[in-house]
């Protein structure tokens, strides 16, 4: 181990590593390609390149949830790591040099067999909402091996991608990861990722943030979803009782954020317009998560959150395109 991994960093994060391609389009081309408006929809190869085909000029740039985090987290100014597989391609390539560029490290090895690069198909319809198939491709492969114990007991915080729950080998990688952090004494965060992702998880989920998670993210409909409550309240009120912090992100109505005897309010951050909400709750998790590990209280926390999800709703993509740390001195 160099001397450099023996610094503790702020954040690992683990999630499906994949290359967002955006493209605007009404809502009658979410209903020919079975696209749910606002969810996320995993499909195979052939359905993939029927709907890449049928997108109009679109912009290529590295995503992925957990990947648009840690860019963020890199924006303001914080350390940290990415777990994720990619293949030895041009994507893959790319996805890798994005990260690595921002001082994040990347060490996974790339997938070995034929699956290539994981890609994200955006379609972002007129009022900046954004719907998405996602082809996982190498994302598969991603399993127990690649999480490294001194990678994890490195970092304050393991941050767990939702959406990896659909594969088997990664959920056994999310619960090998959570046992070392709590094991080293690191926190585990989680977020929900997507409601139609809640949709097919819910009862393990719930299992997996009672006895493994301390930090929980989701948005309105998400949290509801997994408590099947009929409000964000409610809800709110059972997963405070599941970890140790909830925190709720409302798109306008800012977010809530929960602890076991406190519930704070953050208004959202104003914007000029809403060009794209790609990205939103990432980008809140990311200022979210570099306010805790840099001694920041819940509530200022939670405003650097909001300052970070606000500059990214104000242009295409989920990645900053603001020195988010300069945003945040300015505004804070």
């Amino acid at each position: 181990m160099n001397k450099e991994e023996n610094i503790l960093k702020d954040v690992v994060g683990i999630g499906n590593a994949m290359v967002d391609i955006l493209a605007p389009a009404d809502e009658a081309f979410l209903a020919k390609h079975n696209m749910p408006k606002g969810g996320m929809t995993l499909v195979e190869s052939p359905q993939a390149a029927v709907i890449y085909e049928a997108m109009g000029p679109g912009v290529e740039m590295s995503g992925g949830s957990v990947g648009n985090t840690m860019a963020g987290l890199a924006s303001l100014g914080g350390t940290g790591s990415y777990i994720g597989k990619v293949h030895n391609d041009q994507l893959g390539g790319i996805f890798h040099h994005d990260l690595e560029s921002l001082g994040i490290t990347f060490r996974t090895a790339p997938a070995l067999d034929s699956s290539p690069t994981a890609r994200c198909l955006v379609i972002v319809t007129p009022d900046g909402q954004r719907s998405m198939a996602t082809y996982l491709g190498a994302c598969v492969e991603l399993g127990p091996e690649d999480v490294g114990a001194d990678t994890i007991r490195n970092h304050r915080v393991t941050y767990l991608e939702g959406y990896l729950w659909d594969a088997p080998l990664a959920k056994e990688a999310m619960l090998k990861a959570a046992k070392l952090a709590h094991d080293a004494g690191r926190q585990v965060a989680l977020t929900l990722s997507d409601p139609f992702c809640v949709d097919r998880h819910r009862e393990s989920f719930r299992d997996l943030i009672l006895n493994h998670v301390d930090i929980l993210f989701a948005n309105e409909q998400e949290i509801i979803s997994l408590y099947r409550e009929e409000n964000v309240h409610a809800a709110l009120e059972r997963g405070r009782g599941d970890c140790n912090l909830v925190a709720v992100t409302r798109s306008a109505e800012g977010s809530l954020i929960a602890t076991s005897d406190m519930v704070h309010q953050v208004n959202a951050v104003s914007v000029e317009r809403v060009v794209d909400t790609t990205g939103a709750g990432d980008l809140y998790a990311a200022g979210f998560l570099f306010g805790i590990t840099h001694g920041y209280d819940i509530a200022t926390s939670g405003r650097i959150g909001a300052i970070a999800a606000g500059e990214i709703i104000s242009h295409v993509g989920a990645r900053p395109e603001a020195d988010l740390q300069e945003l945040v001195r300015r505004t804070l």
